[in-house]
């Protein structure tokens, strides 16, 4: 997932700051900041969590989705700095299901 929200407001932060707790707390993992991601064991799974994820998304901004199968998340290369923290511990296979 993708997602720029306005913050020029203090309301703005606030939505923006909620919209990220939610994500969190539904495990989603941040890959860089504005990108998330959640591995689904399979389509029907990830397609369901979208209808629900579609009433929890702020009325104002930015969000995208994007589903990858392993294989492709597997082929993601990082060409600036290192891992990130979650794929240190969890290793680069444990969620690539987006």
């Amino acid at each position: 997932m993708f997602f720029d929200l306005p913050m020029h407001t203090k309301n703005e932060i606030r939505i923006y700051n909620k919209f990220r707790k939610y994500l969190i707390q539904n495990g989603y993992l941040m890959m860089q900041f504005s990108v998330y991601c959640k591995l689904f064991p399979n389509r029907e799974a990830a397609v369901k969590h979208i209808q629900i994820l579609k009433r929890n998304i702020p009325t104002r901004g930015l969000v995208h989705i994007m589903m990858i199968t392993e294989k492709q998340y597997e082929r993601i290369e990082i060409l600036v700095g290192n891992q990130s923290r979650q794929e240190k511990l969890a290793g680069s296979k444990a969620y690539v299901k987006l």
